[in-house]
């Protein structure tokens, strides 16, 4: 008797260990923690990455997303590439800028860096106020201009364009956010803001709310000094009459491509889900419920503005659902 029972007892306690090996984790999964490296507040980075880390945490299972606040599009890249941050939100043109070592006085090739969808177009904005004498870009020479917090996408498209112009020198320029650039404009401590985001942008809705305003056009003055020769993956885009308060005239400016990347230490597999699931219906209406602007996202359009390597679990989504990458897409 007593053998049998030791012998049952050895055996319950050999089926107990088996099954703990063959499912060690029932009860103990473990979180997969990603951070999220967004933008300034008021920006339309920090409603993308805000959006996207909230639905994913609650979507996938064991994955917690964390929102990070940031200065933009250049820090995010950098912030990316070290694996400060496992997502970003970045512009195409300071991802290729990066991987290529050609940030503003700034040699590193940030190769760490890949891109995983398009999720809207980010047009640059030029608002005055109405009166204020500025009618013209080339007006600006002498004047106070808000571009941006440093280190950001949009303080480096104005260094791009207006240094491409002659102009970067010859202003006072300032470099905080949105928000705090849109009370300035209205309290007169700037003569004018520079917004490089997806339109209608909240913080032109602010500066239009508070005070008559203009937005100017700039494309035609960066075709004629050689900006888009120089910078080829900005494109011509019009933000239509009506968009904002007071603007009854289209405005013909330029626009970079902002695209939600990662970095390449992120494990394939939860890239492949993430990013599945936020192009699913139910992602993609989600999002345009955080911001409208995520309106121009798209299985379709994807790889729109892409001039840069694919993280391969992107990769492998993308080519399921049918669309081509080209071999700067694939180069890695």
């Amino acid at each position: 008797m007593i053998k049998t029972a030791r012998l049952m007892s050895l055996t319950l306690s050999a089926l107990l260990v088996a099954a703990m090996t063959l499912v060690p984790n029932i009860g103990h999964a473990q979180k997969t923690r990603l951070a999220f490296s967004g933008g300034p507040d008021g920006g339309t980075f920090q409603y993308f990455s805000n959006g996207i880390a909230t639905r994913l945490s609650k979507t996938i299972p064991n994955v917690e997303v964390s929102n990070m606040a940031s200065a933009g599009s250049v820090e995010n890249v950098r912030r990316v590439n070290s694996g400060e941050a496992d997502f970003g939100i970045a512009y195409s043109g300071d991802t290729y800028l990066a991987r290529t070592g050609q940030l503003p006085k700034d040699t590193r090739k940030y190769e760490n860096v890949h891109a995983l969808a398009y999720l809207y177009g980010a047009p640059a904005h030029l608002i005055v106020l109405d009166g204020s004498g500025i009618n013209a870009v080339s007006d600006l020479a002498g004047k106070r201009v808000a571009v941006g917090g440093a280190g950001s996408g949009a303080a480096a498209s104005a260094q791009r364009y207006f240094e491409t112009l002659g102009l970067w020198d010859k202003m006072n320029v300032e470099f905080i956010g949105y928000s705090k650039a849109a009370s300035a404009l209205g309290d007169k401590l700037i003569d004018a803001m520079w917004v490089f985001a997806g339109f209608p942008n909240s913080s032109v809705i602010q500066a239009a709310a508070s005070n008559k305003i203009k937005v100017l056009s700039l494309y035609e003055a960066g075709e004629k000094g050689g900006v888009f020769k120089k910078y080829p993956f900005y494109a011509p885009v019009t933000i239509p009459a009506g968009t904002y308060s007071g603007i009854d005239y289209d405005v013909k400016t330029f626009q970079d491509s902002a695209l939600w990347v990662a970095g390449k230490h992120v494990d394939s597999n939860v890239i492949y889900q993430v990013t599945k699931d936020i192009f699913t219906p139910e992602g993609l209406s989600y999002l345009v419920k955080v911001k409208s602007t995520a309106k121009a996202m798209s299985v379709e359009g994807a790889l729109t503005g892409i001039v840069t390597p694919v993280h391969e679990g992107a990769e492998k989504l993308w080519k399921e659902k049918g669309l081509a990458l080209t071999p700067e897409q694939t180069a890695r």
